[in-house]
């Protein structure tokens, strides 16, 4: 059950983090990011209490729910969602992570709207503004959120973050207190306090994330080891 032992090992750290900061453990939601693991390792992780699954690509994805891999726990789409593959997320998840466009806000609107339900969505923000990296500017996630409360087949839930991956501890610290910044003022501004889920921090650094007020982390290698990448 190697599996539910990092479970619980995470859930210690979170749990330990969390009331560094004063905060109740109770409220950070832990997502088992499956990419690269098999049905078998998804339901191993649901048995053992994960809160969630999140996938990052959509063929994968695909794949895994034709053999019932995440029966007993709600599905995510965590990764980059291409344009043309929104009809076959959009319906079949509970939450898509990463709305970082207007564009993709427009897709997953019209995919929505064809199956006649809500789609819950976090807005990516783009922190670190890498242009290789999809997500909202901070300067353009205002603009981005209203676009989003137009559409009426769309329910945004929060936001995600992914800080840049060569960013050291304390710059890394820097852009989940800006994202959180973001997130406590357009909570306030545009959704009457109503937002639930700020979405940062995976297995390297979920615990800082945490201490700077994540309400939900997506951690892979923690729970289900190194992935080997072909």
């Amino acid at each position: 059950m190697l599996i539910a032992d990092n479970i619980a090992r995470v859930r210690a750290n979170i749990a330990a983090a969390a009331r560094e900061a004063g905060r109740d453990p109770g409220d950070i939601l832990l997502v088992g990011a499956s990419k690269m693991n098999g049905a078998d390792a998804c339901r191993e992780a649901i048995a053992a209490g994960i809160d969630a699954l999140g996938e990052n690509r959509v063929q994968e994805m695909t794949a895994k729910l034709a053999e019932n891999a995440y029966e007993g726990a709600p599905l995510h789409f965590i990764g980059h969602l291409q344009r043309n593959k929104v009809r076959q997320v959009v319906g079949r998840v509970s939450l898509i992570q990463s709305v970082g466009s207007v564009e993709l806000l427009d897709e997953i609107e019209k995919a929505a709207a064809r199956l006649e339900l809500t789609q819950d969505v976090l807005l990516e923000v783009n922190i670190g503004e890498e242009a290789a990296k999809s997500g909202f500017a901070p300067r353009d996630l205002f603009a981005g959120a209203e676009a989003a409360l137009e559409r009426g087949h769309i329910r945004v839930r929060g936001l995600m973050t992914i800080p840049p991956a060569e960013a050291e501890r304390e710059e890394n610290l820097g852009y989940f207190q800006k994202v959180r910044t973001l997130f406590v003022d357009i909570n306030e501004k545009l959704f009457h306090n109503e937002l639930q889920y700020l979405s940062m921090g995976m297995s390297g650094d979920y615990e800082d994330a945490v201490r700077l007020g994540a309400t939900m982390v997506r951690v892979g290698s923690a729970i289900f080891g190194s992935r080997h990448y072909t």
